[in-house]
């Protein structure tokens, strides 16, 4: 079977790739942008990948027409510059209009739970696509589901992060909210389980696990197991506007998502009753059960996609191979070369960088930087790394976004994603005669971006020096 998959680079999108190709259908990927996509791991002569923008309607004759189903995965939520209602519309409309002059007979989409009439913005944005993409050329299947719990998943990382990081959480009343939170690997049984099964086709299901908690309870039981006494304190006075800011400062969210999930996170996303479980015959998973398997993912390196890795940046969203070239003119930069002795060990170390690694040497510095950022509203230096060792193209890495990654060129571009007067660039490659070079670039704009660059420059002549010795050493 001819398979399109949308959002393939996102968080669900690589969790189902896999699974479709085992079942051996022949999957179409789109994606924005191609560099961010490695075709090359899955080693599948199934596998096509295009790149469309769904904001582009003329980009979207690039879908083929023998198609047979589609996965509409995509969403605006994390977006941080436009109306993310506007640019979900937009690209269903798109969507919709190209899929009918295609051979598609079902089109699956993964929306929320709206059980309310009062919904937040992202669930009325998630409605709204949901009524543009029915139509009578094809069949809409739509799959609701509430909080997804996961290695990597936003609503997994939350929860981590207030629960690892407070002893003590002075809580906003939502957290009394009730939801039914559902296992990734469920998602992922449940969106490739109805692929062309006729009884599934116009209409929708909510899917969630078999508990129906509270937010507080769903804190409280990840504490316990992890081995953790934490206190939930709800304090009814928490604004929205204060709950935000809340979770951006504890939790590695940007202050627009986590507007978001707060208004989110105030209504109850609670399943009706339906018989997909039966007709598809799947056990679903309980919290706590979805917790450990989350941890055995993230204990054997194997987190398969993370949330941070969703292009939020907006100069990022005209695609990675804008910056892949680093400019030259009006910029400053600040060159280091040192001769490395074990090459090999050197990538190694450039490959690992960031995350709990750190940034070898100064730590304490790049975390005041990263605090800094979170004050005037940057990414910060929580988002880590998704995977300990293994780094591609697209991939948060702190913040910054790896624009570029070849261990075999032995090069790594990086593209600052924190709040600054211009630009930034931080490039490591290791040269035929084996001398590590490393380049961090400014172009700055305008005469705050000077400023800015001079006012660093004594901290870039210490860390920019203590990093490339400790690349190059051989311990």
């Amino acid at each position: 079977m001819k398979i399109l998959l949308t959002g393939a680079t996102g968080y669900i999108g690589k969790r189902l790739l896999p699974v479709l190709l085992g079942s051996g259908h022949e999957v179409v990927c789109c994606v924005r942008d191609t560099n961010r996509f490695n075709a090359g791991r899955f080693r599948s002569e199934k596998l096509g990948v295009i790149e469309v923008d769904f904001l582009i309607e003329e980009e979207l004759s690039r879908i083929p027409g023998d198609i047979e189903a589609a996965f509409y995965l995509i969403h605006s939520m994390a977006t941080i510059s436009g109306s993310f209602e506007e640019m979900e519309a937009t690209s269903a409309e798109n969507f919709k209009k190209r899929l009918e002059q295609t051979q598609v007979r079902q089109v699956i989409y993964l929306s929320g739970i709206v059980n309310e009439k009062e919904l937040s913005k992202h669930l009325s944005s998630r409605k709204n696509v949901e009524d543009i993409l029915t139509s009578r050329k094809y069949a809409l299947t739509t799959l609701r589901a509430g909080i997804i719990v996961g290695s990597g998943s936003a609503s997994f990382e939350i929860i981590r992060d207030l629960v690892e990081k407070l002893p003590v959480m002075v809580a906003p009343r939502w957290l009394g909210t009730k939801c039914q939170p559902i296992a990734i690997r469920n998602v992922v049984e449940f969106l490739s389980g109805v692929l062309l099964k006729q009884v599934t086709y116009n209409r929708s299901f909510d899917i969630g696990g078999p508990e129906i908690l509270s937010y507080k309870d769903m804190l409280l039981r990840f504490a316990r197991i992890r081995g953790l006494s934490r206190y939930v304190v709800i304090v009814p006075v928490m604004t929205p506007r204060l709950s935000s800011y809340w979770l951006y400062f504890v939790t590695s969210v940007s202050y627009s998502l986590a507007t978001h999930l707060v208004n989110s996170m105030k209504v109850e996303v609670v399943c009706k009753d339906n018989e997909l479980e039966k007709i598809l015959g799947i056990s679903t998973i309980g919290y706590d059960k979805a917790i450990e398997l989350a941890f055995d993912r993230i204990e054997q390196h194997q987190v398969l996609s993370s949330w941070k890795d969703a292009l939020t940046n907006r100069n990022l969203r005209t695609g990675l191979s804008h910056f892949i070239e680093v400019p030259v003119y009006g910029c400053y930069k600040d060159t280091r070369k040192r001769k490395v002795n074990d090459a090999g060990m050197s990538v190694e170390k450039i490959w690992a960088i960031g995350g709990e690694n750190g940034w070898y040497y100064a730590d304490l510095l790049w975390n005041i930087r990263g605090f800094m950022d979170r004050l005037i509203g940057g990414v910060g230096i929580r988002r880590g790394r998704t995977s300990p060792g293994e780094i591609s193209a697209g991939d948060a890495l702190d913040f910054w976004r790896v624009i570029y990654a070849d261990k075999k060129e032995r090069r790594m571009l990086l593209y600052a994603e924190m709040k600054l007067p211009g630009e930034a660039w931080l490039e490591f490659k290791i040269e035929p005669d084996n001398v590590l070079q490393q380049t961090a670039t400014f172009r700055p704009k305008g005469i705050w971006g000077r400023i800015y660059w001079f006012a660093m420059r004594p901290f870039h002549g210490l860390i920019f020096n203590g990093m490339i010795r400790n690349i190059a050493a051989e311990i």
